[in-house]
């Protein structure tokens, strides 16, 4: 529809992540220093950390393409609340293994001798998590255990933990100390500032064919930053919003006003909801991570976070396009 409508090759500010759109803000070329410092020392946990939106697996997919294939084995797994052994039949269905019908035991040697192939092929492997927030305990100890496989004094594996903020309170907890002693890099993605964004919403447009149409008023990037707060997500569930409802009107301009009507309709729909209110769901209802942790005197801590799964209804965006759609008479 709009893309037709502006002469885009195709959409571009898809909620998807796709590296071919990276943006390389302030944070995130630190983040990527950061990170390849740490694949580059070919040991331990590189973890990242931000909130729901802000890139993170567009950084690391970013990462995952540059890296040289003849020397680095990849392989993502995105994590739901599993025990230790389920981890590892993800680990091993990740990287093409089987695992049907094995023990825990059988699962480990497995692995052990595949980590020992890659090695003698000269290959480095590297194990993604996403939504590490939502592993447990024991699979984190599981993990754990696996950076102990080395061979020649070289450690044969290697795991990126990519989480949402609570992640980081998670890490920080007595109980996950071995780990910490395992990380060689970190880094949380912090949100864009307003010169960012603006440099955002450009590089996306430019990507797909832009020609400054539809053009934007200084003050549009003013509200979009401030709705969005410089979050690369809700920056594209807006400006997404915003495109449409230009070619609904036919607009060649986005003004403020085009901006405030947008998130009206989109805070309606629950599609946008206030910052403070989304980080405060993001950081208590997404997922329930519970678990016993074992401090090292022997005694129990429980450590439990009910994050819910959010539900979002559709009906009233649709209510709202589909008659801005039957206004224009059958426009095309």
């Amino acid at each position: 529809m709009y893309a037709d409508f502006y002469n885009f090759s195709r959409r571009p500010f898809q909620l998807s992540p796709d590296p071919s759109f990276f943006f390389s803000s302030r944070g995130h070329q630190k983040a990527l220093a950061y990170l390849t410092f740490g694949l580059n020392e070919r040991e331990g946990f590189i973890v990242i950390t931000g909130e729901v939106g802000a890139g993170k697996t567009t950084l690391v997919g970013h990462l995952m393409g540059q890296i040289d294939n003849d020397r680095f084995l990849t392989a993502n797994i995105v994590t739901t609340q599993v025990e230790a052994d389920d981890s590892l039949r993800l680990m091993t269905s990740a990287f093409g293994l089987p695992f049907e019908e094995k023990d825990k035991a059988t699962l480990l040697r497995q692995i052990e001798g595949f980590l020992i192939d890659q090695h003698r092929f000269g290959k480095h492997v590297v194990l993604v998590v996403d939504e590490a927030q939502n592993l447990t305990p024991s699979a984190l100890e599981e993990l754990r255990m696996l950076s102990n496989y080395q061979s020649g004094g070289r450690s044969l594996f290697q795991c990126f933990l990519v989480g949402q903020p609570q992640f980081r309170a998670i890490m920080a907890h007595p109980a996950m100390e071995q780990l910490r002693q395992r990380v060689i890099a970190s880094c949380h993605l912090e949100p864009m500032n307003p010169e960012e964004l603006h440099a955002y919403i450009e590089h996306r447009l430019r990507t797909v064919g832009w020609k400054e149409d539809p053009s934007f008023t200084k003050e549009a990037y003013k509200l979009i930053h401030s709705y969005s707060g410089g979050v690369p997500r809700r920056v594209n569930t807006l400006c997404g919003r915003l495109l449409l409802f230009g070619y609904l009107e036919g607009l060649h301009s986005i003004t403020a006003e085009n901006v405030e009507e947008v998130v009206s309709e989109l805070s309606n729909e629950g599609t946008l909801k206030p910052l403070g209110e989304e980080a405060e769901e993001n950081f208590s209802n997404s997922a329930t991570i519970p678990a016993n942790l074992v401090h090292s005197d022997g005694s129990k801590v429980r450590f439990e976070n009910d994050f819910r799964v959010q539900e979002k209804s559709y009906k009233e965006a649709l209510g709202v396009l589909s008659n801005r759609i039957a206004a224009l008479g059958g426009k095309r």
